[in-house]
């Protein structure tokens, strides 16, 4: 695993894990880890156990959908399920929100809290896996903490789950 000196949005992630409670440790990988299949790989878990921090645009506002790596946010249906119409972020909406930039987004340190849903099909496993803020950062989580740190909702992200 790499070695690398503090950059100032894992700083920022470090920092309100710490003032959370949270106990994982930020690991900084070789290679860059900007997609779920890439983190789980480089980790050597399920990439279901990838805690994918997708940002979208509800109704024009930013919100934050933590959802397993193992499948898409369904965002016709969620947009639905939240009573509004969901649309991507771009990547400087992206940048702007959080302060992190894609394929390394977080659940926290973002400049403000962000409205989040967490996808309950992450309860399934023990451990979770997030960005730190940098492509080349995770952390272990679960699912509970996740809830419990962003104040997010947990729900179904896709029908039927």
């Amino acid at each position: 695993m790499a070695s690398h000196s503090e950059h100032p949005a894992v700083a920022r992630v470090r920092a309100e894990l710490a003032a959370h409670g949270a106990g994982g440790e930020i690991v900084w990988l070789d290679d860059a880890a900007s997609t779920a299949a890439l983190a789980a790989a480089a980790l050597g878990v399920d990439v279901g156990a990838i805690a994918n921090s997708l940002v979208f645009l509800l109704d024009g506002e930013p919100l934050l959908v933590l959802t397993s790596g193992a499948h898409r946010v369904d965002t016709a249906w969620l947009g639905t399920q939240l009573g509004g119409a969901i649309t991507r972020a771009s990547a400087a909406q992206v940048k702007e929100a959080t302060g992190q930039v894609i394929g390394g987004v977080a659940p926290v340190g973002h400049p403000a809290p962000l409205r989040t849903v967490v996808d309950v099909a992450l309860a399934a496993y023990p451990q979770l896996w997030a960005a730190a803020g940098h492509a080349h950062t995770v952390y272990p989580t679960t699912f509970g903490e996740l809830v419990a740190i962003t104040g997010g909702t947990a729900m179904p992200v896709t029908p039927g789950a």
